[in-house]
């Protein structure tokens, strides 16, 4: 079934229902709320950790819309939307909110240690040429590279300086998102959603550990716990957890200024002039507790790029679990079969980037069926195909 949007199926009882349910409050719930709020419609946040409690809270907080997976390629339009939209709504969540999330356009330093690594830093190096005047890049050579950081590897032997990437809180971003809605007539609750009740293709109550919210519409952001949702509606939603862990560190001297990245590992400079080490990637299941072997390569890949890092200050180990699809692709767009149910999740490691685009996205299709944001080939109906193990609805 193709929803139509809901709004045009208000009914006079309408009063009584919650104009949408979103459940989960990290980045891609949050926008989805302060999108609708945008649009007049209030809708109520589902969360069981609290906002920004999960991977959208322990992000890097990296806006890079020019490289990563699917970029260039079919993430690549959404990605540079996003982006866009970020330096656009900053200002207003900020205002809205009362919480400044630290939005900022920055330099990047990549570092090479091998011939064998300048081939695909030159591919950086002409992304960044060809992308508008926003972005540039610029070659260093050795010499250059330890004038602006002497701490770094005498290993070095060449750097790539791009500019136009930007940075923020991810906790604080959400937060942002999560306040302006909530300023706008959402409502934020802590639950634990149980199910759904459903009648004839539409979802018409979300259950939780206290009691049931009816809606007219329902949003699942529920990151990489999404076999509850195949549970609940009967449909493939193929979301894995990807681990990553980072951890933040404080070094003598001065601010490094910039971010600085090798092969191996990301050196982040964050508030505080803490440097955030990072970030790991692994398959382990639900598992979110910070591990020593992780801490251990990660120091490892730190002190390789830059030897001072072995005597840094560990001031935090945090890990997360982001929501990974199999094709890393996100999963934006309506329910199959379900004339009122949308899914916003499966971001990966680009989640907070593309956070505004989901988010906006969702609500255009809730509000009026259809969306001019590039989300086309991302709907959950791409996986319709693989039903091996997948449950009949749940009606809680």
């Amino acid at each position: 079934m193709n929803p139509t949007g809901f709004l045009r199926k208000k009914s006079s009882t309408m009063s009584q229902f919650q104009d949408v349910v979103i459940v989960g409050g990290g980045a891609a719930g949050c926008a989805v709320a302060y999108y609708l709020a945008k649009s007049g419609i209030k809708s109520t946040v589902i969360e069981r950790d609290g906002i920004a409690a999960n991977a959208s809270g322990y992000s890097a907080g990296g806006l890079n819309p020019l490289e990563g997976a699917g970029i260039p390629g079919p993430l690549g339009p959404l990605a540079i939307r996003s982006y866009r939209m970020h330096a656009e709504i900053a200002p207003e969540l900020t205002e809205l909110s009362g919480v400044d999330f630290g939005y900022k356009v920055i330099s990047s330093i990549r570092v090479a240690f091998d011939q064998s690594e300048l081939s695909e830093m030159q591919t950086t190096h002409d992304t960044f040429q060809s992308a508008d005047a926003d972005f540039s890049a610029e070659w260093l050579d050795a010499s250059q590279l330890r004038g602006m950081e002497p701490r770094l590897s005498p290993s070095a032997i060449r750097a790539l300086d791009t500019h136009g990437n930007a940075v923020l809180s991810s906790h604080r971003y959400t937060l942002a998102l999560a306040k302006s809605a909530e300023t706008m007539g959402a409502k934020v609750v802590s639950g634990t959603v149980t199910g759904v009740r459903v009648s004839g293709g539409r979802v018409t109550a979300v259950l939780t550990d206290s009691g049931e919210i009816s809606c007219d519409a329902v949003v699942f952001a529920t990151g990489p716990w999404a076999g509850q949702v195949e549970e609940w509606l009967g449909i493939h939603v193929p979301i894995e957890p990807f681990k990553g862990e980072i951890l933040r560190m404080k070094l003598d001297g001065p601010p490094l200024g910039r971010d600085y990245h090798s092969a191996d590992v990301d050196l982040n400079h964050r508030e505080d002039t803490q440097i955030w080490v990072g970030a790991t990637e692994e398959r382990v299941g639900f598992d979110r507790n910070p591990s020593a072997k992780a801490r251990a390569e990660s120091l490892r890949t730190a002190t390789n790029l830059m030897p001072a890092m072995k005597d840094a200050e560990l001031v935090l180990h945090t890990a997360c679990l982001r929501p990974l699809s199999p094709d890393w692709m996100p999963i934006v767009g309506s329910a199959p079969g379900w004339d009122n149910a949308y899914l916003a999740t499966g971001a990966g490691k680009k989640g907070i980037l593309i956070s505004p685009g989901m988010g906006k996205a969702v609500a255009n299709l809730i509000t009026t069926g259809e969306t001019d944001m590039p989300v086309e080939g991302f709907g959950p109906e791409r996986f319709a195909e693989d039903k091996s193990n997948i449950p009949s609805p749940s009606t809680g």
